[in-house]
């Protein structure tokens, strides 16, 4: 049997070393941050016998936990709140998203300042609104009209965000007054790419751009590595300045990521869908499941592997549960929002390619006895998470 060290040597074997070096960093820093980059673990030790895989199939986000939730802007520039991260999704029991959330809730307790039985609370308050938004058809786009509390201020917060600010918290002007990326960003580290890599990106951009409604937005000014995240650390990526809507203050920030196949891949039963590439799949799913996606969300090929383009949204914007440390009503409000805001994506995606109807997501959710199954689950595995993160 292979050691837990092993199983991640091996996972992410092929990867970037320079890169594998940060995550396994990053990794270190608490056991939640482990449980972020070791995804594909909670899925092999997941029991190919428990009574959880009868439930329900939906397009699960399949790394759901608080840190994959958050606000955006969409395209209409109106910023929402949802999950917002989709590279492991695929289509699976609604329970899976529920035990892996679960479990990083328990992982949370430190960070929090609470114990064990308080956890099981919040537990059960986002079972329940999961539950009760399943059971009531209810497909709320989580908004400035609709959110409340701290979910509303979070919202407002992005909602006054100037771009100009952000634009230049980023870059800054050179002497000709070109606009350029700055080498050190706050919370995101960025590497200069090769003169090769940059004119192979201006090449894409060009031939992107020319497929959309004004190709000049897309005309790139500079670009470089883009080292963020902990889970896709290791995975291509770019941060992209492009002329936007004119220079120098209406330039955009885009981020353009690797797709790679979803670690849940080896564990599904059921039939998948044909995807043209990984990153059609995650784009789609985010569609499906959101209504409302980010803003210039995009699959493109490039070089033999596929990619997801979006706008670059700021690292604020996720949910960090350590920032509501001592604030037991904040937390509260937050993971019932959430688990409001993963039923009305599985509903959302209801009845597409595969999943059950919104009267079978009805009756499950009417149904008690899984809901103390996934609880215990997800109580128990995060005593192994625990162990595992010791061990690495």
């Amino acid at each position: 049997m292979q050691t837990v060290i092993e199983r991640i040597q091996a996972f992410n074997q092929g990867k970037d070393v320079q890169l594998l070096h940060r995550k396994y960093e990053a990794m270190r820093k608490d056991v939640f941050a482990f449980f972020r980059g070791t995804c594909h673990l909670f899925y092999e030790d997941w029991p190919a016998t428990s009574p959880l895989n009868a439930a329900p199939m939906v397009w699960i986000c399949g790394d759901a936990h608080t840190q994959n939730f958050g606000t955006y802007k969409a395209d209409n520039r109106l910023a929402y709140f949802n999950v917002n991260d989709f590279d492991e999704a695929v289509l699976a029991p609604c329970t899976w998203d529920l035990a892996r959330f679960l479990t990083g809730l328990f992982l949370n307790a430190p960070m929090l300042d609470i114990d064990e039985e308080e956890v099981k609370t919040l537990g059960h308050e986002f079972l329940q609104h999961y539950t009760h938004s399943l059971a009531h058809n209810q497909m709320e786009l989580v908004d400035l009209a609709t959110a409340h509390d701290r979910v509303k201020d979070l919202l407002m917060h992005a909602k006054e965000r100037k771009r100009k600010d952000f634009l230049q918290k980023r870059t800054h002007l050179s002497p000709g007054g070109k606009r350029l990326l700055r080498l050190h960003q706050d919370q995101i580290d960025i590497e200069r790419v090769t003169l090769e890599k940059r004119a192979a990106l201006e090449t894409l951009m060009e031939r992107w751009g020319q497929q959309q409604p004004n190709p000049q937005f897309f005309t790139l000014l500079d670009v470089a590595h883009r080292i963020a995240g902990i889970g896709s650390l290791g995975v291509e990526r770019y941060i992209l300045l492009v002329e936007g809507k004119g220079s120098p203050d209406q330039n955009y920030l885009l981020d353009l990521k690797e797709a790679r196949p979803s670690s849940l891949a080896p564990y599904l039963t059921h039939p998948q869908p044909q995807w043209d590439s990984e990153a059609k799949r995650v784009v789609t799913v985010q569609s499906w499941f959101q209504e409302i996606p980010p803003a210039l969300q995009s699959a493109i090929d490039w070089d033999g592997r596929s990619y997801v383009l979006r706008e670059l949204q700021p690292q604020e914007d996720k949910i960090d549960l350590k920032k509501f440390k001592g604030k037991p009503q904040q937390v509260e409000d937050l993971i019932q929002t959430m688990g409001e805001v993963l039923a009305s994506g599985h509903l959302r995606s209801s009845r597409v390619r595969g999943t059950a109807s919104v009267r079978e997501l009805s009756t499950f959710a009417q149904t008690e006895h899984w809901q103390r199954a996934v609880l215990s689950y997800a109580q128990t595995y995060a005593v192994q998470v625990y162990a595992d993160y010791r061990s690495f």
